[in-house]
Formats: structure tokens, sequence, C-alpha cells
């Protein structure tokens, strides 16, 4: 009988330690830039093409690396940064394994410049499957330059696993995010594809949270501040206004290192109890500073999960530091005078004033009590009791607007319910009713349906939808003043891969240079200049499914859509949108659940009923 063990290979043995540190190229780029951050860089670039399937290059101004250093660099289990076991527990570096190079190598052809300040050349070191085939002198500046090219390209069942280029390129953003916000002071650049998405100057953490996440948190942050002698707490919350439906903009750091913890996160949404909706979330960039000695980061391969020695010390702290940050702003809160894009939309905006608006305007009681004497308390005789009232009511239902309205849904005068579906015998001429401004009472024959109003109307969109993304497209309303939107770098990423189902969904939207989109038109069920705030809240929504694997790119784009645009509780319907509503609802597939399952109404028949009240 032959032996069964044998030892690996390096180069299988190599690649298996790779998929532990480099499971997708944003892996890569988060230990090149760490290197790069180690090598006291104060200017790093980050350049992709293919969405870092073809290359990942990272070029810094740092400390470089001697030529025995920079071959040694390769081999597993080199690192600059242990000498033993007890400098574990007292990391203050970012990358500190010794694996990164080595793992990046085993998976990739990797090319390495790197020369350091006291010597005329640098070294260049060409790699591939862990095999150096070249190693010259070369000639550039001070400074490390590592090209990382065709990852996976001998491990076909790897490359296969990864996602499309978009979803690829939002990982990456988030990880250059990451490291970018942990260290404002190094300026920064990302470019892919040869065009520049970032370019960060040194600055201070507010600047580059700005940069990093978006204008709309210029005047909305509050600043935390506490030292102990344990440990410290920095960064900025956003203010309740900011909180958003999915959990984004959230970032821990730990001796400058980000983290993920549920646990922390804890302690952060608590300092915001009834502050804002059970639901939102708030936006924070928070850094820990403590001993390294009370922290293990070194229990997975990622290093984003740790382990402190007091947990409830730490939790105590950091609710403490971000309540007294919020009492403070509430005590004196800041003036936000930034004016709503949406609002030069406005037809009052738009359109001029002519001389006949101004004629009839003037004419006005309104007008009169600002610009007459003796008018302010005047009240105009009427014949009627609700005369006077009625140009108040026809203002505001002119003014009356939503998205996805239901009595869009059929523009028939008198909507009638179709009694033979779901075999309910409907009575005719019914007369539904709105109950808590969230659920409609509808009588039948022998029972009544109690129907949620955002529920129903969410499987009226989903079904419409559905048929549009399978080739009946819905029909483009374009705008007569074309809205520009300015996202986030991730969120442009993430607009850019919908844009194309968006096409058929109704919406018209062109890229406009850097971060900038153009709507050209939009559903006609959408408000003409609400599009901004339909499309940024549409993002929110989507990322909301993001975790959710079984659900396809044009799954979650519809069932985001169906959730953005349906009404919500609390508003009001009239007689006539009600029965619209529930015509439409009958006419689904599947008028009783929603695309998420939860039930669209619910039927109490009578014989249960007398059941009930007769014990």
């Amino acid at each position: 009988m032959t032996d069964k063990i044998l030892l690996l290979p390096d180069h299988i043995a190599n690649q298996i330690a790779a998929g532990e540190v480099i499971q997708r190229p944003a892996s890569a780029v988060k230990e090149l830039l760490e290197n790069a951050v180690d090598a006291n860089a104060t200017f790093i670039q980050l350049i992709i093409q293919d969405a870092g399937k073809s290359l990942i290059q990272v070029i810094d101004n740092g400390s470089g690396m001697s030529e025995t250093d920079a071959r040694m660099s390769f081999e597993r289990h080199a690192t600059s940064k242990i000498q033993t076991i007890e400098d574990l527990f007292h990391i203050r570096t970012m990358g500190f394994r010794g694996e990164a190079l080595a793992s990046i190598a085993a998976v990739a052809q990797v090319e390495l410049k790197t020369k350091r300040a006291e010597e005329e050349t640098g070294t260049y070191i060409e790699v591939e499957n862990s095999v150096v085939n070249k190693q010259e002198p070369v000639a550039l500046p001070n400074g490390t330059n590592i090209s990382m090219k065709n990852l996976f390209f001998n491990v076909p069942a790897r490359r296969s696993f990864l996602k499309s280029n978009a979803a690829e390129m939002r990982h990456i953003v988030d990880e250059f995010t990451r490291v970018a916000l942990s260290f404002p002071q190094i300026a920064f650049s990302l470019t892919a594809n040869g065009q520049q998405i970032f370019h960060l100057d040194s600055g201070t953490l507010k600047q580059r949270i700005v940069q990093l996440l978006g204008n709309n948190y210029n005047s909305r942050l509050v600043s935390v501040k506490e030292e102990t002698d344990y440990m410290n707490i920095s960064g900025f919350t956003g203010k309740p206004e900011t909180a958003k439906k999915t959990r984004g903009d959230q970032y821990f750091f730990v001796n400058n290192r980000f983290i993920k913890s549920p646990y922390l996160n804890h302690a952060v949404m608590n300092a915001y109890q009834e502050m804002i909706p059970r639901d939102s979330f708030p936006m924070y960039v928070l850094f820990i500073d403590l001993d390294p000695a009370q922290v293990d980061v070194n229990v997975h391969p990622t290093k984003q999960e740790i382990k402190f020695e007091d947990e409830k010390i730490i939790y105590a702290f950091l609710q403490a530091a971000v309540k007294h940050a919020l009492a403070q702003f509430s005590i004196t809160p800041t003036l936000d005078f930034d004016l709503d894009a949406s609002i030069q939309q406005l037809p009052s905006i738009q359109q001029p004033f002519t001389k006949q608006k101004e004629d009839a305007t003037a004419s006005t009681p309104i007008f009169k009590g600002f610009t007459q004497k003796n008018q302010a308390h005047f009240i105009e005789k009427s014949d009627s009791k609700t005369a006077g009232l009625k140009h108040w009511k026809d203002f505001f239902e002119s003014q009356k607007t939503g998205i996805a309205n239901p009595e869009t849904l059929n523009q028939t005068e008198k909507p009638s319910i179709n009694p033979r579906h779901q075999g309910f015998a409907f009575i005719d001429d019914i007369v539904p009713t709105q109950l808590l401004n969230t659920y409609i009472i509808l009588p039948t024959e022998n029972s009544f349906l109690l129907i949620h109003q955002q529920a129903a109307h969410e499987r009226i969109i989903y079904e419409r939808l559905s048929e549009a993304t399978m080739g009946k497209a819905i029909a483009t309303q374009r705008s007569m003043f074309p809205l520009t939107i300015e996202l986030s770098a991730s969120d442009t990423v993430l607009l850019e891969d919908l844009m194309p189902d968006l096409q058929n969904l109704g919406y018209s939207i062109e890229s406009f240079g850097k971060n900038t989109f153009v709507v050209q038109g939009s559903p006609a069920d959408v408000e003409q200049g609400n599009e901004k705030r339909v499309i940024e809240s549409l993002l929110e929504q989507y990322k909301n499914f993001s975790s959710d694997m079984k659900f396809s790119k044009r799954e979650k784009l519809i069932r985001s859509l169906a959730w953005q645009q349906s009404i919500k509780p609390g508003k009001t319907l009239t007689e006539k949108e009600m029965k619209t509503l529930a015509e439409e609802l009958f006419k689904c597939d599947a008028p009783n659940i929603t695309p998420n399952g939860n039930p669209t109404y619910m039927e109490f028949k009578k014989d249960y009923l007398e059941k009930v009240f007769k014990g």
C-alpha cells in the first residue's frame, strides 16, 4: 500500500493561503493601500482597470524598499512588523501578517518597482504564480509602484465567482473610502478605466467626509470628542435628519483600522433613541483610540472583526460620547440655508410671472391683507358657509402630487370592482372606507376585506414593472427642464450599473461627467421636479436588498421601485382612489401578497365574526 499523505507543492499551498486574504479585487486593494500607508506615504494613487480584474496599481511616495527587502516581501510569513509573539498584541500598523504580497503573487502577475531615498537606483521585480521571473535595477522616483495584473489568471474557478464589473467596483470604492477616511492627512486619488473618480487633498476629517460621502453632510455633522485615561473617542455623527433607510454611511475605526461591530453600532443607535425613526440608520465616522494591548485584531483574515478586552466599557463610553454630542447639538442647533434643488423646478420658479397672473394675484384677499390698510383681519362676506374655503380647497387640491398616485393606475371615470376576482362577491355600488389612513375596508356579500394600502399598491406596481422588464417597456415622459443630480462615488457606480434596466422602467438618465447625471425623463406618474428624491430613495432602497443574494439585480431593482413608489401609510385617499386601488389589486396575478411575501389584505368572514361575538 502506498502512503496517502503528501506535502502540497509551494505554489498550490500559496494559492490556498491566498484564498483567505485575496477573496476579490477589493481585498488586494485594501492590502496594497495599507502597505502604502505603513510606508509613510503622503500621496497614494490607486489605478484600476476592468474593476481590478485586469489591473490594480498602487503608486506611493513612501519610504520604498531595499533590493533585499523587495525580494523578501513576496515570501510567505515575511514581515517587517512582528519579531516576537508579544508584538501581535501591540500592533499600531495596518498590514502586519506578511501574507499580502505573497498571496497576491500566488494568484496574479505582479510587477514591483521600489526605491529608497538614500539609493541612486531602485529595484524592479516581476513575479508570476509565486515565481520570480525577473529582477533588475530601475530608475524611478522615491517610493513604491506595484501593479497586479490578471487576478486569478491561474485559478479560473475563483475568477468565475467574481461578480459583474459594477459590483466589484463598488467593493473597491468601499475599501478605498475606508482607508481614505482613516487617514485624512494623506492625499489619495482613484482612477478607473482612465477616468478619475476621486482626487482627495490632505485635510481635516470633516473635509474628507464631505469629499467622500457627499456635500449634503457639509452642514449636517455633529462633532464627537471625549477623552479618558482608558480610551479616546473622536469623529462625527450625522444630525438626525440625515438618517437613511440603509446602513451605508457608518464607519468605526479602532486605532485607525476599519472594523465592523454590531455591538458598538447598537451603542450608537441607543444614543439616537427617539431622535430618528426605528427603521432609520444614522451616519457616523467614529474613531476609538486605546492601548493596542486591550484589542485583539488578529481574529479574522480580513482584520475587520476584533475583540476588546472589556467590551462593556467601550460600549458605555461610546454611547455616552455620542449622546453628549447630540445633546450639545440639540441645545444650539445650526441653521441650514441650503436650498433644495427640487424647489428650482417648481412651476412658480420656472414659468414667467405674466401681467395676467400679476393682476389676478393683486385682486386676492391674501394680497390685499399684506398691501392695503385695515385688510389684515377682514373677512369677505359669502352666501355660503363653505364658499370662503373653496378657493383654499381648490388651491390645495391643485397642489396635491404624489409618486405613482393610485388614481393614475386606471383613468376610468367610475372605477368598479370586478366581482369575479378571487371568488369574492362584491356589493354593487360599493363604498370603501379608509381606516387610520392606512387600511381600506371593503365589504363583500358575506365578509369584509381589510386591505393594507401600501402593500396593495406595492403588488400592483411590482407586477407592472415586472411586465416592463419582460419587454413591455414603460413610456418615458420627457422633462421640460432636465434635472442634474450629483451622487457619491459608490452611488455613481451603482446607478451606472442600473441605468440600462431603469431605461425599460421609464427613466431616461445620462451620465454627465464626474459623479453627475442628467435626468432627461421619468415615468408619467413621477412628479416633475421630484426625480432627484426619487432616484436617491431608489438607490437607498436597492442597497437594502444588496445583502440578499437570492435576488437578481433586476429583481432587487423592481422590488426597490415598487416599495419606493407605493403610497405610504398616512396618505388620505379619495373614494375613487380606493376603488381604483382595489380594482387594480384584484387584476394582479398574485393579489394576496406583496413581493416580499407579506399579506396585502385579510378577509373577515361573517360566520367567523358571529362566532367571535357570540362566544
